[in-house]
């Protein structure tokens, strides 16, 4: 169950981020202040409201150190919008490639999907009465209306309005007694349908057709998409195809859940919503800030891509500014930015002086030391050697990881990222799948057992490796 944002201190947010991230207290710290700002500033008056900007975020750490663990885990505490986009794939205004506005109008998509997914979960149990509805119309076909024949009708003449309708319909005896009849059996299997007994039959079902949509032009800033979806455009002109199947109740069931939710939705609510949460709350994390972060001058070639300009296009979304998405304009001026980098070659002071006072907070992240790899295994709700143990029990295996044995992985992880390169905890990753490959394929055909990984174990298995530099490199 998500933890409301109002009830969360900035010592709170921090103790739940502890419970996933190891270490990196001054970051925690800093995300967390900013979280509870926003919370803050929403009890203020609107013009007060108005003039207060977040305070944008600088990471400073190498690869695995948890800087977008930290910022996934922020969102998810906040439930707020959150998009992650490297720097790098951008260029600036003129030259193929994706433009920074493309990163707004993906963040108004994702939130536009968690409100509706919100809704839904809402309208779930109206939309479960209308499907027991449906579900009865086709298992007890309701009687129709008869037209009865009229004589002496001139050839020259209208029908009469009232052939064929309910009203005069229900005069007739046979027709009342249809009606009384599907009225009994639709009770009994409404009985049945209820206790869960008709899951196995079969019943025909028209559903629609789905086919990907999304029209995407060529325009200078790149391959992007339109600001408007075609297909919704063209739907409204040419009726939805449908196809008719048959299949089990349980699964017919599935789908007109899902039908009768969407008609219950209503879009411009959705919508309205949506722009407002991504514009008040949104968290947008730009990853590989330190890749755009040299200055070109002296360039005498020509034009080129160059990453000052791709800093220059991202500093008016980071200031503020309105965006058209096809949801709506969209403004970035109370966003979170949070930026990360390894600056192993460049420097925040090589960022342009704008975008560099856009980012106020600056905090380093630590490299992690053998002691930090340790707790990384074991420690955090989805520690990976508990990941391992659940996978491996789906197979009748348990495995027992001593205290030595853990020891050696951490240490054996420590030493391969100081021979190579160092790529922080995500080291651990592929030195526990290395250390457990054999297991994890002789797994469904060896005996179901318990499997004890102590520090000989690990060893045996890794040593050799580890040992050899070149080998490492590779495998390691």
């Amino acid at each position: 169950m998500q933890t409301k944002l109002e009830s969360l201190t900035p010592r709170q947010i921090v103790a739940e981020l502890d419970k996933y991230i190891v270490g990196q207290n001054a970051a925690k710290k800093a995300v967390a202040v900013a979280l509870r700002n926003r919370f803050r500033r929403a009890q203020l008056s609107d013009e007060m409201r108005a003039d207060i900007i977040p305070k944008n975020i600088l990471m400073i750490g190498p690869t695995g150190v948890g800087k977008t663990e930290i910022a996934r885990r922020l969102a998810t505490l906040a439930g707020a919008p959150l998009l992650k986009v490297e720097a790098t794939k951008f260029t600036e205004v003129g030259y193929v490639g994706r433009d920074v506005d493309a990163m707004v109008r993906d963040i108004t998509d994702i939130a536009v999907a968690m409100v509706e997914k919100e809704k839904i979960a809402e309208v779930q149990e109206r939309a479960a009465e209308r499907v027991q509805t449906r579900l009865l119309d086709l298992l007890v076909e309701r009687p129709q209306p008869r037209a009865r024949p009229v004589a002496n009708i001139p050839h020259m003449g209208a029908w009469p309005d009232n052939i064929g309708d309910e009203e005069t319909a229900a005069e007739d005896p046979a027709y009342k007694l249809q009606v009384e009849q599907a009225d009994r059996l639709r009770s009994r299997m409404k009985d049945k349908l209820e206790r869960g007994e008709l899951e196995n039959a079969e019943v025909e079902l028209d559903i629609e057709e789905t086919k990907s949509g999304g029209a995407r032009i060529f325009t200078p800033a790149g391959m992007e998409e339109m600001g408007f979806d075609m297909q919704s455009m063209f739907s409204n002109m040419f009726p939805k195809e449908r196809k008719r199947r048959k299949m089990k109740i349980a699964e017919a069931r599935k789908v007109l859940q899902a039908e009768e939710a969407q008609k219950l939705l209503d879009r411009d609510v959705v919508i309205s919503e949506a722009l407002v949460r991504v514009q008040e709350t949104g968290i947008l994390f730009i990853d590989e800030l330190d890749k755009v972060a040299g200055r070109e001058a002296g360039n005498t070639s020509g034009p080129q891509v160059s990453r000052e300009g791709v800093q220059r296009d991202l500093l008016p979304i980071v200031e503020g500014s309105t965006v058209m998405t096809k949801h709506g304009p969209v403004q970035t001026n109370h966003m979170l930015f949070i930026a990360a980098g390894a600056f192993h070659v460049s420097k925040p002071s090589d960022l342009i002086p704008e975008l560099q006072g856009r980012f106020p907070i600056r905090v380093e992240l630590e490299p992690l030391t053998e002691a930090d790899f340790r707790r990384i295994l074991i420690e955090p709700h989805n520690a990976l050697l508990k990941q391992y143990q659940a996978l491996l029990g789906a197979d009748g295996v348990e495995i027992e990881f001593t205290d030595d044995g853990i020891d050696e992985i951490a240490r054996l992880a420590c030493l391969v990222n100081e021979q190579t390169e160092n790529i922080g905890a995500r080291r651990l990753h592929t030195v526990v799948e290395r250390l457990l490959e054999e297991i994890s394929f002789d797994a469904p055909d060896s005996a179901q057992g318990t499997l004890r990984v102590d520090a000989a174990f690990v060893l045996e298995r890794l040593g050799p490796l580890v040992k050899d530099e070149d080998l490492s490199r590779y495998i390691l």
